[in-house]
């Protein structure tokens, strides 16, 4: 049975959709990426900041859900002050031995 032929059958009056269910193939659905429950949010960028997050994850060969994930928990490990050493100062130590200043 098609999806008209089963529409038809709704229209009618005929409420036997358990057989139709019983006679479908399953559903291939897409394997998560994570044990952890996530919230979904919607977040607007300008076309071109989307499609160089695009061209980051594709080229990463992950998913641009996944790195927006990834690069909010890097910001916010640079706000954690907890950290023995913050992730914000070794970025500056880092940045200060890749370019010194002339003594």
């Amino acid at each position: 049975m098609d999806r008209h032929d089963a529409i038809d059958r709704f229209h009618a009056g005929d409420e036997r959709f358990a057989e139709l269910i019983d006679t479908s193939q399953p559903a291939e659905l897409p394997t998560p990426d994570t044990d952890v429950p996530m919230v979904s949010r919607s977040v607007r960028l300008p076309v071109e900041t989307y499609e160089r997050v695009r061209a980051a994850a594709e080229a990463r060969g992950i998913g641009v859900t996944t790195l927006m994930r990834q690069w909010i928990e890097a910001g916010l490990a640079d706000l954690d002050d907890s950290a023995t050493v913050s992730l914000a100062d070794v970025r500056r130590a880092l940045a200060a031995l890749a370019h010194p200043t002339a003594a």
